[in-house]
């Protein structure tokens, strides 16, 4: 049977791809039977005109064998299919105008949604490339209650790591790793780039062979007196080494130590990350035995967790034997740490997820913003799809007496949908098409945006996306299509061979209006959308931040490994703040230790009257040099800032934060305030001056508590940071201060510098994409339903040309014939706006939580979008009424 099925198979392929040799053969064989049965009639003794006529008599006709052999080859289809391609074709080509509208409306709706898709996917669905059997793998996250707050994270300690191999049974490998900028490359020519940092297993996970050489073993990842070896990446061999196979071997510097190259990392292998591949990979063990402690101490929570389940163990089963090791190392981490709170009040427990961060209990406000915008996206191709219908149904209508003549002259009514579905499918497939050209540029401008981190890859050209263009394109062809074909095959046959020109109110399509007050409504809610982050944008720009951004440039500084003693490191720390200073274009600069939303300081307090400190929330830490709060633009709203006299050897002193001194001291002046600073034994650090509060956590409305403490009073601490302030654009000054500090630097040490603009929009990012996605997405709507609005209008007002005329020759006045006109256009306009507001009020629940401070249902919002979508609507009837108060009434009375 299967062998008869596949002689079959490939006969029927043989006979589609040599067409010409089939028919050619076909006509041969039948000539070949035709002759002998005429050979035979000849013999018998009849003239040969006679027996050639008795010989295709017997043969039933030859057209009629063809046509059959051809069926038995399923060829007849194919024609069936390549006439009506044609058709469709050479009928689209005699009306570029509504062809080229069909396809560019489609081109954006297919090309926005399959960008859209390209991101999700990468972000949230596809697993990373060379991932082994990805169902079975699983991403740890740790659970616990801190202070009555229940809080999830996946980074976790050197130390828990070995506990959890101990102490499980359920998976057959896990896996450490963890990612961090750090310096590749000779001092002269180090760059600050991504490395990957992972156990010797993390390769396990992977069906990855390295281009040249070999992964690091096990025995390689050991604190071991060898040579520290390194994988790099394909892209880091093909850049700096010219993708010579002898690389193998060669010695390059990560970081502060010297990596011997052991092998290449296969093309496009970035571990578990979603973006650019790490420039190398490099051994944990030996990475993380620079920091004293790093295999007995639960302090230092660095590292990501991967597991693969062992075979037919469930994901509950997994997560219960991780949380009863959890409980194990939770109990041995309070040995040595009595202050934690007991198993009973924690609660510590595992969750295993997905390895796609943004599918797991931590996915962050860009990924909920995304996904959101996918689904913005796909309304936008429903609304392309009811504009591409509305048209195709006014063409439908047009040809109405077309296809009834058809009909009428014997053609089925199957074989008419049949063509006209393939006419629909056509301009689909023209439309996703050009939806491709769309989505590749979509797609670059998508990861840019969602991830400005990596090199942006458009996914448009990726197998996933493609299949994804290629069925939302066939979706969109049947949908766009069923309409217009029911609308043209029912009907009464006789009614329609009668149609003329004139077409009264009774013929005008109900499905059109249905489909423009669609249009209307899903308008609406995008519009709705992109207005409350609109709002949302606006109302995190103007949140006061306590510092100026744009004229900052963030400096840290990076010995590579190299010590310096305390007063080596204040010199150099003081060189660079001069060599700063003296840079042109800048107009001052400061040292600091940390930077809102990039690096936090803190460290113990004591307010004498106050129990606890810690209970009443943190409090970060900023090391500040005299000119600190002129330069970074932080003002002091009461006492002073900190001055030159603040210098080691004289008073203590602290500056605190408005929210701070609130509390810790209410309802009193915080100046002359005494605080002990690093424990209850260092004297007095008396309150000199009161900062206005600034934004350094998070963005948000509730306000942080912050101090400063004068640098030089503080003489171990190792600063390594400045803040420079600059004319002009930070970023267009950023190298040459750069390379103005660069020279100070000793040996192999660098500084790298970032303007803090780029620092401050990382945190703003989700609104901002929200606010843009959502309003060109909704522009693209509403021009699209203003469109289709015009063109159900505009087509009725053709339909009336005969009613409009008797109107007007009964005296109707030009302002009558517009209010009609502009009525009927408003009143469906009106049906949009209430069903698509409706529609909005529920939607945005779910947004509520990715708006700042922000209501869902904020009446200005609503009011403008009404506004704008009557405006737009109104405006699109304008042409078309304009057009109904210039029909000549003797014209239309004879129109038939």
């Amino acid at each position: 049977m299967i062998n008869e099925i596949w002689s079959d198979l490939r006969y029927r392929v043989r006979a589609l791809l040599h067409r010409e040799r089939l028919e050619h053969d076909l006509d041969d064989e039948l000539g070949f039977h035709v002759e002998r049965e005429v050979d035979k009639y000849v013999r018998s003794g009849m003239p040969r005109a006679e027996a050639e006529r008795r010989a295709r008599l017997a043969f039933g006709g030859v057209d009629r064998i063809k046509d059959d052999t051809r069926d038995s080859h399923g060829l007849a289809v194919l024609d069936i299919v390549a006439h009506d391609v044609r058709y469709a074709l050479r009928s689209l080509r005699l009306t570029p105008g509504f062809t080229t509208a069909i396809v560019l409306t489609l081109a954006l709706g297919i090309g926005a949604t399959a960008a859209m898709f390209g991101v999700v996917d990468r972000l949230m669905f596809r697993p990373p490339a060379y991932l082994r059997d990805p169902a079975s793998v699983n991403r740890v996250y740790l659970a616990a209650t801190f202070r009555g707050e229940r809080g999830t994270f996946h980074h976790f300690e050197y130390k828990r790591y070995r506990d959890f191999i101990a102490w499980t049974s359920s998976s057959v490998d896990v896996a450490a790793f963890a990612t961090n900028s750090m310096a590749v490359g000779p001092a002269s020519d180090a760059r600050e780039i991504i490395v990957g940092i992972a156990t010797a297993s993390f390769f396990d996970f992977f069906d990855a062979r390295p281009e040249v050489g070999r992964f690091y073993t096990h025995q390689e990842d050991t604190v071991s007196p060898g040579p520290l070896v390194a994988v790099i990446s394909h892209a880091l061999w093909q850049t700096q080494f010219g993708g010579r196979r002898d690389a193998i071997g060669e010695v390059i510097d990560i970081g502060p130590r010297h990596y011997t190259i052991i092998g290449v990392a296969p093309d496009g292998f970035a571990g578990l990350d979603v973006g650019a591949p790490p420039a190398a990979w490099i051994p944990l063990t030996p990475y993380a035995s620079s920091h004293k402690g790093f295999d007995t101490d639960y302090d230092w929570g660095w590292l990501g967790m991967v597991v693969r389940r062992k075979a037919g163990v469930s994901i509950a089963t997994s997560s219960a034997d991780f949380t009863t090791a959890y409980e194990r190392s939770w109990l041995a981490e309070r040995e040595t740490a009595p202050a934690m709170s007991p198993v009973s009040v924690a609660h510590p427990a595992v969750i295993l997820a997905p390895v796609q961060i943004e599918r797991g209990p931590e996915a962050g406000a860009a990924g909920r913003v995304v996904t959101w915008v996918a689904g913005v996206a796909i309304i936008a191709l429903l609304v392309a799809c009811a504009n591409v219908a509305n048209l195709l149904l006014a063409r439908a209508f047009r040809r109405r007496r077309e296809i009834a003549i058809r009909l009428a002259m014997g053609v089925t009514r199957g074989r008419l949908i049949a063509q006209l579905v393939t006419e629909s499918l056509t301009l689909a497939i023209l439309g996703g098409g050009a939806g491709l050209l769309v989505g590749w540029w979509g797609g670059t401008l998508l990861e840019r945006m969602f991830q400005p981190d990596h090199a942006a890859t458009p996914s448009i050209a990726d197998p996933r996306t493609m299949a994804f263009c290629t069925a939302a394109t066939l979706v969109v062809g049947l949908l766009t299509g069923i309409a217009p074909v029911l609308q043209a095959t029912r009907g009464d046959l006789i009614s329609s061979l009668k149609a003329g020109v004139r077409e009264g109110g009774a013929h005008r399509s109900k499905l059109r209006t249905l489909l423009v007050v669609s249009q209307g409504a899903l308008c609406v809610v995008l519009l709705v959308g992109a207005g409350l982050f609109v709002r949302s944008l606006a109302h995190v720009h103007a949140l006061p931040l306590g510092y100026d951004v744009d004229p900052i440039l963030v400096v840290h500084r990076n010995m590579r490994g190299g010590k310096l003693a305390p007063e080596a490191s204040r010199a150099l720390q003081h060189r660079l703040v001069h060599a700063a200073q003296s840079t042109p274009g800048v107009e001052g600069a400061t040292e600091m230790v940390s930077t809102p939303f990039y690096d936090y300081e803190s460290t113990y307090l004591k307010v004498p009257g106050v129990d606890s400190v810690r209970r009443l929330g943190p409090f970060q830490l900023q090391y500040a040099s005299p000119g600190y709060f002129r330069t970074v633009g932080t003002r002091i709203v009461a006492g002073r800032g900190i001055t030159a006299n603040d210098r080691s050897g004289a008073p203590l002193v602290i500056v605190v934060s408005t929210e701070m001194a609130r509390r810790l001291w209410p309802g009193r002046s915080a100046l002359g305030q005494c605080v002990h600073v690093g424990a209850d034994s260092m004297p007095c650090s008396t309150v000199v001056g009161i900062a206005e509060d600034i934004k350094e956590r998070k963005m948000s409305l509730k306000a942080e508590a912050n101090y400063y403490l004068p640098v030089e009073q503080v003489e171990s601490h190792d600063i390594g940071g400045l803040y420079v302030r600059v004319r002009g654009n930070a970023r267009d000054q950023a190298d040459a201060v750069r390379r103005s500090l660069q020279t100070v630097m000793p040996g192999a040490s660098y500084v790298s510098v970032m303007p803090f603009a780029d620092i401050i929009d990382g945190e703003r990012r989700s609104w901002r994409l929200g606010a843009m996605m959502f309003a060109a997405l909704g522009g693209l709507s509403l021009v699209l339903a203003s469109i289709g609005l015009y063109s159900v209008i505009a087509y009725g007002v053709a339909q009336r040309t005969h009613e409009l005329g008797v109107r007007i020759a009964l005296g109707a006045q030009v302002r009558d014939v517009l209010g009609l006109i502009l009525g009927e256009g408003f009143r469906l306009a009106l049906y949009g706006l209430a069903i698509g507001t409706g529609l909005s009020l529920i939607a945005s629940r779910g947004i509520a939580s990715l708006l700042f401070n922000e209501s869902p249902r904020d009446p200005a919002v609503f009011a403008v979008v009404g506004g704008v979508l009557l405006g737009v609507g109104l405006v699109a009837c304008l042409v078309p009424a304009l057009r109904a108060t210039r029909v000549d009434p003797n014209v239309a009375l004879r129109s038939d």
